[in-house]
């Protein structure tokens, strides 16, 4: 992605550089802690709540400096932020009927906290709608590459353009129905509900990517489409050695979040992203 002369957005938080402590969790056994994070690697919204009787140990008041990864790391997210800031601004009043809010993108190292609970890098990159704010630890790019196989800085691009999108949902009114009906919910229709969300979210970042065409490289969407498949449902539980369970999915199956995206890409169109109505995912 070419971001040299882009600027950078001025809607960043960076709590990178405030000491951390661990987090402790009790309440769940080893298995369910596992799984539990296992979820909110991928989720638009923090997990960390369902570790009953979890807490996050405090900030110990102390600063660091940040390594020159972390430096590259927050000046990318910053760019791709304001890149996100323009495309919305752009096309959220003709397609919505109303201006766009951008959201705050909070960059953190270890844990921290949100208004939806503590953050913690096990809880991956999340949206929550208290504070109308993203974060994101910045060591998931590493996670990403490291250990999915989905590198690139694209890739990358596209983890941060998917929480925005919930940020969309959450201007539009999405999100919020969508949370109330998931409360009242089984779980298997709550879950239901939820990948028709993430889906959404998918197509939005989409719509997203073909509005900065002018700063793709060749094969900047073939590393979206690959992390795409890398975080898709089933791959991710045939990865964990089990077989795929459609009931218990909350973002979609690999084919669906590649064919999702790619639809709001080869649109452009935020109408194409109504994955509430289509008669199939």
């Amino acid at each position: 992605m070419r971001l040299r002369g882009v600027r950078g957005s001025s809607n960043i938080e960076d709590r990178r550089r405030m000491g951390g402590g661990g987090a402790a969790v009790g309440g769940l056994g080893i298995g369910g802690v596992l799984l539990v994070l296992a979820i909110g690697y991928f989720t638009g919204i923090d997990v960390t709540p369902l570790l009953n009787g979890g807490t996050t140990a405090p900030t110990t008041g102390q600063t660091r400096d940040l390594t020159q990864a972390e430096e590259q790391a927050g000046q990318f997210s910053s760019q791709v932020l304001a890149t996100t800031e323009s495309v919305w601004s752009g096309i959220f009043p003709q397609a919505f009927g109303k201006e766009y809010e951008p959201p705050v993108l909070v960059l953190f190292s270890g844990v921290t906290q949100s208004p939806c609970g503590g953050a913690s890098g096990a809880t991956g990159p999340f949206y929550c709608p208290v504070d109308e704010k993203a974060y994101l630890d910045t060591a998931f790019f590493a996670y990403m590459q490291q250990e999915l196989g989905a590198g690139g800085d694209f890739a990358q691009a596209y983890v941060i353009a998917h929480e925005v999108a919930h940020h969309v949902q959450d201007e539009i009114g999405i999100l919020p129905k969508i949370n109330q009906m998931r409360q009242d919910a089984s779980e298997r229709d709550a879950n239901a509900m939820t990948v028709r969300l993430e889906l959404q979210a998918d197509c939005l970042s989409g719509v997203w990517a073909s509005q900065v065409d002018g700063l793709l490289e060749p094969g900047d969407i073939d590393e979206a489409l690959n992390a795409a498949e890398r975080i898709g449902d089933d791959y991710l539980q045939r990865r964990a050695g089990r077989v795929p369970n459609p009931h218990s999915f909350t973002h979609g199956t690999s084919e669906q979040r590649q064919r999702w995206f790619s639809t709001g890409y080869k649109s452009g169109d935020p109408a194409g992203c109504d994955t509430f109505n289509a008669p199939e995912l």
